[in-house]
């Protein structure tokens, strides 16, 4: 490359190599203001030496020009643009004061000081400029003074803000707002055009400051679907051929990780939306993230898993090289629902320590929403049996994990069981050859007494269900009619509510029993639905008793059907029979596992 024309018309005595660029240049005005070139010069073994290389210069040619013109005496324009290379430079030709008064770093300290670090946007816009100076914006402590002056401006604008506020509503005189009022995080969307580890670093000091929560989690939002759009790998097992999406998946590794470890300290009333944390937790499973990262977000999530919808958790799976793999990620949500069920045996364990000091508790309204642990396990039955049905359609979905994630939660934790149905028959239908032995041990997390109406009809006469479930069915149904007839609206119910329901063994976690609050919560609300149901079953047992006496004139009059009626009453009464000798308990009462099955585990035929 030709060398650059001097800034004087005197004939040039030295040549200065910057990278590939040379400049024809003299040595007096240069080494009157740097301290670099007097030292290279002065330790040269030829005393006439006309040629000296300057590789590592901040900024490469384009900097050291400026600073040559400004060694000339040229008046060089410091900018936003130029101030962070001006001073890099600087530092590293050493033109300080020891050699001349008012040099190179004082005049760029002085727009520093003067013109960055009180501006919030030209800080971020200097600070920008750095990425592509360091280690020496590092040397000269810039970036630590640009990222420590955006936390003061940012946190005295929020204060300012709240004051104006403040003064707005109490003020005597109405106020005009200006339209033009620009939102408190403005400045957080400007951070979108920094790298991962400055952006990193400017919101860890503007935490340490006492900046809100919730502004924090929106900045943290703005940037990620910002940096993270174009990055997402499908597939992580298909970029080991492709260097390019090797690098894209590593980036983006790098920025889930950074982002997870910025989220503020998760509550069950945090300022993260479900919704974010959700794709977080994917994008990190999709670029292999590291184990402690996505502990962390499963936890995150779990803490509010009552707020989250099916898309939420509708995590995909990684094939692996398997066509024949299955469509979701049924082990990470596992996880969580999990560690939402210790979490809520451990708040329990808190209450029942609290109810012991505090007998006046007992007063409490459960039906208000600030008794919230039965709604929000509520909720949480909800989303599984949705899961569930969601899931039950895959037919790559061993019958094991299903069972797994069927078993989870405890007996209380659903009021009715026809979500839990829908999904095992869905499973079933979709799944012919599943082992008897799955069969029954997927249908037994399935609570026969909690069934509606509906469900009940529908799962008697299901040829998918294993015999001794549609016998649970109905024989619950009589006991629920009899009840019914007798006027004991309650007692059946109950008795199972108060918990009689049995504990599965194999639930994968500890169930533990209703709290009382919630206990006395769930039988008011089942109360009146059952008062409603007993008013529906009356008019079907008229309808019913009408039917019975028609047929039953019916068969009187033809003697082989009535030979066929006693017949059916004597299996009717022996069936009976051996129905009380197995329940000795209280209709509420239900019988263990093992001895509720009184037939053995045989398959039924179509009746088609």
């Amino acid at each position: 490359m030709s060398g650059r024309k001097p800034i004087s018309d005197v004939s040039s005595d030295l040549t200065v190599e910057v990278g590939a660029a040379s400049f024809s240049l003299h040595k007096f005005p240069l080494v009157s203001r740097s301290g670099k070139i007097r030292k290279l010069l002065l330790e040269a073994k030829d005393s006439k030496v006309s040629r000296i290389s300057l590789p590592n210069v901040p900024g490469g040619s384009e900097a050291f020009e400026l600073a040559a013109k400004f060694c000339y005496g040229v008046n060089v324009e410091i900018t936003l643009s130029n101030v962070a290379m001006l001073r890099c430079a600087a530092h590293y030709l050493e033109m300080t004061e020891e050699f001349s008064d008012k040099n190179l770093e004082l005049r760029t300290e002085n727009y520093l000081k003067e013109v960055v670090f009180p501006n919030t946007a030209n800080s971020i816009t200097v600070l920008h400029r750095c990425e592509n100076l360091i280690p020496v914006a590092e040397e000269t402590n810039i970036v630590n003074r640009i990222i420590s002056a955006i936390a003061c401006n940012a946190c005295k604008e929020q204060l300012s803000c709240g004051l104006s506020r403040l003064e707005h509503n109490f003020a005597v005189k109405p106020i005009k707002i200006l339209e033009a009022e620009s939102p408190p995080d403005w400045w957080g969307r400007a951070l979108t055009v920094l790298n991962i580890d400055f952006f990193q670093r400017v919101l860890s000091a503007v935490k340490s400051k006492g900046f809100k929560q919730e502004l924090i989690s929106r900045i943290l939002i703005n940037y990620t679907q910002n940096s993270l759009q174009g990055l997402v790998v499908r597939d992580p097992q298909s970029i080991k051929e492709n260097s390019l999406d090797l690098e894209q998946q590593k980036k983006q590794r790098i920025i889930v990780e950074a982002v997870v470890s910025l989220l503020p300290i998760q509550s069950r009333k945090s300022a993260v939306p479900m919704a974010f944390l959700s794709t977080l937790l994917k994008n990190a499973i999709m670029s292999l993230a590291s184990p402690y990262c996505r502990a962390d977000l499963e936890r995150k999530i779990a803490l509010q898993l009552d707020q989250a919808i099916l898309e939420d958790i509708l995590i995909p799976a990684n094939s692996y090289g398997n066509s024949y793999h299955q469509l979701y990620d049924t082990d990470t949500i596992y996880k969580i629902f999990s560690i939402f069920l210790n979490v809520e045996k451990d708040d329990d364990d808190d209450d029942d320590v609290n109810h012991l000091r505090n007998e006046n508790e007992l007063s409490y309204d459960f039906d208000s929403p600030r008794s919230p642990k039965q709604s929000s396990i509520l909720k949480v039955s909800k989303l599984l049996d949705n899961y569930l049905t969601e899931i039950a359609l895959d037919s790559n979905l061993t019958p094991s994990k299903f069972i797994a994630l069927a078993e989870l939660l405890p007996d209380h934790a659903r009021i009715v069981t026809d979500g839990l149905y829908r999904a095992a028959d869905i499973f079933l239908k979709v799944h012919p050859n599943i082992k008897d032995s799955e069969r029954y041990r997927l249908c037994k997390t399935i609570d026969c007494q909690k069934l509606s109406q509906e469900a009940c009809s529908h799962a008697a006469q299901n040829e998918r269900l294993p015999v001794q479930m549609a016998v649970q069915v109905l024989y619950f149904e009589q006991i629920r009619l009899r009840n019914a007839m007798n006027g004991d609206n309650n007692q059946f119910f109950f008795g199972a509510i108060n918990g009689q329901f049995p504990h599965r063994s194999s639930s994968g976690a500890g169930s533990g029993a209703i709290s009382p609050r919630d206990n006395y919560a769930s039988v008011r609300r089942e109360n009146r639905e059952l008062k409603l149901e007993v008013a529906r079953m009356r008019m079907r047992l008229t309808d019913l008793e009408k039917d019975h006496v028609s047929m039953k004139q019916e068969l009187v009059r033809s003697n082989p059907a009535n030979n066929i009626l006693k017949s059916f009453t004597k299996t009717l009464s022996k069936l009976n029979s051996l129905f009380r000798k197995t329940n000795s308990k209280p209709l509420g009462a239900k019988a263990n596992p093992e001895t509720r099955i009184l037939f053995p585990k045989l398959r039924r035929r179509s009746v088609s």
